[in-house]
């Protein structure tokens, strides 16, 4: 496994912000099983997680106006590091007034209420989401599947059984604090009628559903 520094990276027209590689689940499916990069990026495996320092350096080595979005998304679940994210989207609105989008597995409450639970604070009742608004214009969720017992399959989270109903609670959420709220399938991997299900529970929720594209 080659490890970098790699905070941030391309793909497309968007600028990438890997933030860690702690993520409270072991998906079947995750691409860092099979590859250390995406697209052209140096290795995602970090040497260490960065600073706010560190992230702020990394941006200022960089022509901004080249990209169009800001995507908190690397080799690891970005609310794992809540607070490093609000702190770095709150710069980048500041400097370069850039949409920003964060793609999640979207169990960050209970990856949040854990941290509490094993510090001197008292566990918080309500959500992440609150602390998004203003900061985060897009939530992309991955749904990956509507039947829960598949999902825990698929995703195994640490979490267990928690876990699905905690994804869709974020969701509803988010759609409070965050204009663009996203859950997404990939395509080739469910039948149609499990698509439809998709379809109902984003319709439910009140938030958009996508199917993205498989990536191998």
């Amino acid at each position: 496994m080659k490890k970098a520094m790699t905070i941030l990276y391309k793909v497309h027209d968007n600028l990438y912000v890997n933030l860690t590689n702690k993520c409270p689940c072991a998906c079947t499916f995750c691409l860092r099983q099979t590859r250390d990069h995406m697209e052209a990026s140096d290795p995602l495996w970090l040497e260490h997680e960065p600073t706010l320092d560190e992230v702020i350096a990394a941006f200022q080595k960089l022509d901004m106006s080249q990209y169009r979005e800001l995507v908190f998304c690397g080799f690891g679940e970005p609310t794992e590091r809540l607070d490093l994210l609000l702190e770095t989207a709150a710069f980048a609105k500041k400097e370069y007034q850039i949409p920003t989008r964060i793609n999640t597995n979207g169990l960050g409450d209970l990856i949040q209420r854990e941290k509490l639970q094993t510090s001197t604070a008292n566990p918080a009742a309500s959500g992440i989401a609150a602390s998004m608004k203003g900061l985060i214009d897009t939530v992309s969720i991955s749904l990956n599947t509507p039947n829960e017992e598949k999902y825990n399959a698929l995703v195994r989270s640490k979490f267990g059984d928690s876990s699905f109903q905690a994804m869709l609670d974020f969701a509803a959420d988010a759609r409070n604090y965050i204009p663009n709220v996203v859950m997404t399938t990939v395509a080739t991997t469910l039948t149609p009628e499990e698509e439809q299900k998709c379809q109902h529970i984003c319709d439910t929720l009140g938030v958009t559903y996508r199917i993205r594209a498989w990536e191998a």
